[in-house]
């Protein structure tokens, strides 16, 4: 008698949207949008690196190209778009260097060609920042400063808060849910996971009332392009939300425990020459850093259904995949029990 496991619920899309939302984005229809905004176009197009979206680099028949950005039909409301690109031209207002939108016909910066939602960027070049460098560090933690004092300003009206819920117990929930998870791991990855949300829980009541403005919300250093003598441009505010300021932050920390710290520091010696940091959002750092973990795997999960995913991540449906995270996530767990950076750094 050979032992079967039980037939599963079949996988199903996050929306009723169609799954395969870019199916009609062909390449003329592309152009066709730029035309359509104002550009003449001379045929050529690139293709960037983009899952989330659809971005293009198109050629003008003057002129440098520019960048093309489709957004993912259903996933945020032209409010929401509308507010991050006002954020962006607040910034660049007072000369910080984001790569804003450009304005399209009637003044907008949004405009909608064969039900497709596009803003259209300059195109930036540039290259990743060195973050082993203090003066590098120290030019970026300048710039984060004064987009965070900007960011507390006011509040974002129609764009999410990073909270436990959204970037936790939802994604966590969806792909077992949806039986992502192998199932010899369901339960493993349930038990791990559900810890892994208890020590960050914990972290956010060390931390207490800290305060949330507006952030770059995914400042990571394929979001940075780095300019000979102009310092860092961010591109990139997608995911901008109302957030610590240490969202903006951690993502430029890596190596060891006592690096760390020091590129903490330089950062934060930057940081401060404008804006004031609450030291007490340190103690979010690793909790940030696995609800980041824990809502990547949500948000494969929940694109599975556009052929674009597969094809990136083929390795996301194999019990290596989730064997991996499910040690990831324990390694979190014990990092949430270890004193601060701060701490840490002071002691030296």
């Amino acid at each position: 008698m050979t032992d079967q496991q039980p037939e599963l619920p079949p996988r199903r899309p996050e929306t009723p949207i169609s799954p395969q939302p870019y199916a009609g984005l062909a390449p003329e229809a592309v152009l066709d949008a730029l035309e359509a905004a104002g550009y003449s176009v001379d045929g050529r197009l690139l293709a960037l690196n983009s899952f989330e979206n659809r971005v293009y680099q198109v050629g003008l028949d003057e002129g440098a190209p520019m960048i093309a950005k489709f957004y993912r039909p259903g996933r945020w409301s032209d409010e929401a778009i509308l507010e991050e690109h006002a954020f962006c031209l607040e910034l660049a207002a007072h000369e910080i260097p984001v790569v804003a939108p450009l304005p399209l016909p009637g003044g907008s910066t949004l405009m909608t060609h064969a039900g497709y939602r596009f803003a259209v960027f300059p195109r930036r070049g540039g290259r990743a920042p060195e973050l082993d460098r203090t003066d590098t560090l120290n030019w970026i933690g300048r710039f984060m400063g004064r987009i965070h004092a900007l960011g507390a300003v006011q509040p974002y009206l129609h764009r999410p808060t990073l909270d436990i819920a959204s970037f936790g117990d939802e994604p966590s929930a969806y792909v077992l849910d949806h039986h992502f998870v192998p199932p010899e791991l369901e339960n493993v990855y349930r038990g791990v996971t559900a810890q892994a949300l208890d020590g960050v829980r914990a972290a956010f009541d060390r931390a207490g009332a800290v305060r949330r403005i507006r952030t770059h919300g995914d400042c990571h250093v394929g979001n940075m392009l780095w300019v000979e003598g102009q310092g860092p441009h961010f591109v990139d505010f997608d995911d901008s939300r109302m957030a610590p300021a240490i969202q903006d932050l951690w993502m430029l920390l890596s190596g060891e425990r006592s690096e760390r710290a020091q590129q903490l520091g330089d950062v934060l010696a930057g940081y401060e020459e404008f804006c004031d940091f609450d030291p007490r959002e340190l103690q979010l750092i690793e909790a940030l850093r696995t609800l980041r973990l824990i809502h990547h795997s949500g948000w494969i999960a929940r694109r599975w259904e556009d052929p674009a995913f597969p094809t990136a991540f083929p390795w996301f449906d194999t019990p290596r995949y989730w064997e991996a995270r499910i040690l990831e996530l324990r390694e979190q767990i014990a990092a949430m029990e270890e004193p601060t950076l701060w701490l840490a750094s002071a002691m030296r």
